[in-house]
């Protein structure tokens, strides 16, 4: 059945939490307070498949257990297969590892320079500055490093990292990850932020965040200010179905628009979530109407636990296939794959190019027809004999 868009959802308001002032419900620091973070606290409000409840009881061995309020409420608790909810709620899948999956499906640790900073591109770093997030996706690339469910260990060294970039004058290229970066005290952020501004050859920040999806009462006037100080700050944030795209997270969209904060989106093809072009279509319109522009689609790593969440390759072509000519180009993104072992990000395309040879390149485009462009330049001749050949090109 194709997709048909709710609304509804633009406008979801407290839910369950209809009790709760609506100053303390837009309280970040409540919203953190008040996770659900245990299976009693789930059952209290839903009936937990057994797949659901063997997931929830192994969660603290492999990535914690943690839903803000406002995002639990977005979950169908009468539907099993809801999108949101698997996302969120682990499932007994993740207790089976197949042999493909690695704790390090990118390979990142092997490209750390030093604790939490990773040299893996030329130009570019990635600064992991946190090990908390307000909720865990379940498909968690660094699911070994954050929630220290696996003991990993894991401490960020700030004054480490910022060394290294500025002993290294090639890095022009700052991505702020963790964890999540905005789960940072405004103090703490004000300060990296402006410690990396006065490193000369850093032209670029950027932050990659789940906040606005999970807690859009984060991104606070505040908050704005110091990404307005210390801008441009590019900003990725992750959202992988239409269901997430509540007025409230449109809100936060639209302040971090005028703070001067460039918006991506970067979504992860995931087994009965996304894995449909009606699906994806409608999220990467409702994104548009949110000035966030469609970014990335990640084939889903192959983190440890995470199969019964993963879907096929060609299934991400099918879809970046459906798109192209039937919506803006600035509603394509890039389908990508993190290559296993730290080879970077691969983008995979439709196959639009027919054929090659030493005259002309054959392109076939959206509707499957084909066309022809010359690669090599024809005899060219007097403006006075080439305008009856264009006149007669009208005909």
């Amino acid at each position: 059945m194709p997709y048909t868009e709710n609304r509804e959802a633009w406008t979801k308001g407290q839910g369950l939490w209809e009790h709760v002032p609506a100053d303390t419900w837009n309280d970040w620091g409540w919203q953190l307070k008040n996770r659900l973070t245990k299976v009693e606290q789930l059952e209290q409000f839903m009936t937990l498949t057994p797949e659901e409840k063997q997931g929830c009881y192994f969660a603290n061995s492999k990535l914690a257990l943690a839903i803000t309020p406002y995002f639990f409420n977005l979950i169908d608790r009468d539907d099993p297969s809801c999108p949101v909810r698997r996302q969120v709620i682990p499932q007994g899948g993740e207790m089976t590892i197949a042999p493909e999956e690695m704790l390090d499906p990118v390979g990142e640790d092997g490209h750390m320079k030093v604790p939490g900073l990773v040299h893996r591109y030329p130009d570019r770093v990635l600064f992991l500055v946190t090990d908390r997030c307000a909720a865990y996706c379940r498909y968690c690339t660094r699911s070994r490093l954050v929630s220290n469910a696996q003991d990993y260990n894991f401490h960020p060294e700030y004054e480490q990292g910022l060394r290294y970039i500025e002993s290294h004058p090639e890095v022009r290229d700052v991505l702020l990850s963790g964890g999540d970066p905005l789960l940072l005290a405004d103090r703490k952020l004000d300060h990296l932020l402006g410690r990396l501004r006065a490193i000369k050859h850093v032209e670029f920040i950027r932050i990659g965040s789940r906040i606005p999806v999970f807690l859009p009462q984060r991104v606070t006037p505040e908050l704005c200010e110091i990404l307005k100080k210390h801008g441009p700050v590019w900003m990725s944030i992750h959202v992988n179905h239409p269901k997430e795209c509540t007025q409230a997270l449109k809100d936060a969209c639209d302040r971090l628009s005028y703070a001067g904060v460039p918006l991506g989106n970067q979504s992860v093809l995931l087994k009965g979530v996304n894995d449909d072009a009606d699906v994806m279509k409608a999220l990467i319109h409702r994104l548009l109407r949110m000035r966030v522009r469609p970014y990335y689609i990640y084939q889903c790593d192959l983190i440890t636990g995470s199969s019964h969440l993963r879907t096929e390759v060609q299934k991400g072509i099918e879809i970046i296939r459906s798109l192209r000519g039937h919506t803006t180009g600035y509603g394509i993104p890039q389908f990508v794959i993190d290559a296993p072992g730290g080879g970077g990000k691969i983008p995979i395309n439709p196959d639009y190019v027919e054929r090659v040879d030493e005259n002309e390149i054959v392109l076939r485009n959206y509707e499957g027809g084909l066309f022809s462009y010359p690669l090599k330049p024809g005899k060219a001749v007097p403006v006075e004999e080439a305008a009856h050949i264009l006149d007669e090109s009208l005909f």
